[in-house]
């Protein structure tokens, strides 16, 4: 790795941030955010949910296992760019095949390092998330005018439908691999390879459909259930998402949605989303399931929520009966889970997979799996 060639991280306010080239050389786009774990970082450039974000680590020393072949989350790497601020020199961990240096070159994903990422976190829990760009080898020579200029040129996160970037275009399947209960159409948005494993390891054929399929087209696989995905973008910008999920719902298919399908199932119920300052990023979240009362540690990657009375139960403004929040996050009370009760439905705001963990929450799927076999016991005894 060369060293100590100049680049340079430049917020939309006008904050400059000096540092090192690291990965690819060239100019970066996207909303600047920052992610809390201090381990995970394969899992967290290759999770679909990145696309559009230039995501700074606060964890201070990155890439000392280097990247292998069973960690990531996608076949590609989706952050806009990187930021770090001390780079391992080194690769040392039996199942490195290479280093995390290499792999942004190989991908063309420009980074930064040497940046006092304390700083740029403080920057940005202050003021919020916004637009930047990281500007390294030619770029790095533009004038501090043109490059602020370049960077509030970008696009804005809020508006932003991404779904059709990250989503699979073509339909495929994965086999249950336990004892089949059924089926279940996901909806990728983004979705991460560990989700399909974990869906799949509950006894689901797992149909991965692409973000655009129709009603009809859905409907016609004759699934048990249907499943959201996590996702980037503005989830007020995913109508015919929600107009999809609303006819699943009309069905009473049994539904599971995380992170961006939280989002969706809240619009789908009625309920409003908002931009949230600067977002829920890492692998160290508290979450309280307001059913059990346990305090979970989840991983998170979201920068939008669903608005909703966090206590008692309301009645869904679209007219699909009672919803109540189920869970909440315990650092500012954003609402993280919602549970339908006349419907089968629920979801969360998190990631119940949490590659690369905590596994407090994977215990999502087996109730998922429950609530199938439940709405299939009743149906068999209403015939």
């Amino acid at each position: 790795m060369t060293r100590f060639e100049p680049a340079v991280l430049v917020l939309e306010d006008g904050t400059r941030y000096d540092g090192n080239a690291y990965g690819a050389r060239g100019r970066a786009l996207g909303e600047a955010v920052f992610a809390t774990g201090m381990t995970g970082y394969q899992e967290t450039i290759t999770d679909p949910s990145y696309a559009g974000q230039i995501v700074m680590m606060t964890a201070p020393h990155i890439g000392n296992t280097g990247v292998n072949d069973e960690d990531p989350e996608s076949d590609r790497v989706w952050v806009a760019g990187f930021v770090v601020r001390d780079p391992s020199r080194i690769v040392s961990n039996y199942r490195a095949n290479g280093s995390l240096d290499d792999q942004l070159v190989e991908q063309g994903v420009v980074g930064i390092s040497g940046v006092d990422t304390r700083a740029v976190t403080r920057r940005l829990r202050d003021a919020g998330a916004m637009r930047s760009g990281i500007f390294s080898g030619a770029e790095a020579a533009l004038g501090a005018a043109e490059q602020l200029a370049i960077v509030r040129a970008g696009a804005q996160m809020q508006g932003l439908n991404l779904s059709a970037r990250v989503s699979v275009t073509e339909p495929k399947t994965l086999l249950a691999t336990s004892e089949r209960i059924g089926s279940v159409a996901v909806l990728d948005l983004g979705v991460k390879d560990s989700t399909l494993r974990y869906l799949a390891s509950r006894g689901l054929d797992v149909h991965v459909l692409p973000q655009s399929v129709t009603a009809d087209e859905l409907f016609a696989l004759h699934p048990d259930a249907v499943f959201y995905s996590n996702g980037p973008g503005d989830p007020a910008a995913s109508g015919t998402h929600v107009e999809l999920l609303q006819a699943v719902l009309r069905k009473r298919l049994p539904f599971f949605g995380i992170c961006f399908g939280n989002q969706l199932l809240g619009r789908a119920l009625g309920l409003s989303t908002y931009k949230l300052p600067f977002g829920h990023r890492g692998i160290n979240q508290p979450v309280l399931d307001k059913a059990t009362g346990r305090v979970e540690i989840t991983a998170h990657n979201h920068g939008f929520a669903v608005d909703a009375p966090l206590d008692g139960v309301f009645d869904s403004p679209a007219g699909f009966g009672r919803v109540e929040v189920s869970h909440v996050n315990l650092n500012d009370n954003v609402v993280e889970g919602l549970n339908a009760l006349d419907i089968p439905a629920f979801s969360v705001q998190y990631h119940p997979e949490a590659a690369a963990g905590p596994h407090d929450a994977n215990y999502l799927f087996d109730r998922f799996r429950d609530l199938i076999l439940a709405v299939k016991a009743a149906e068999t005894e209403s015939k």
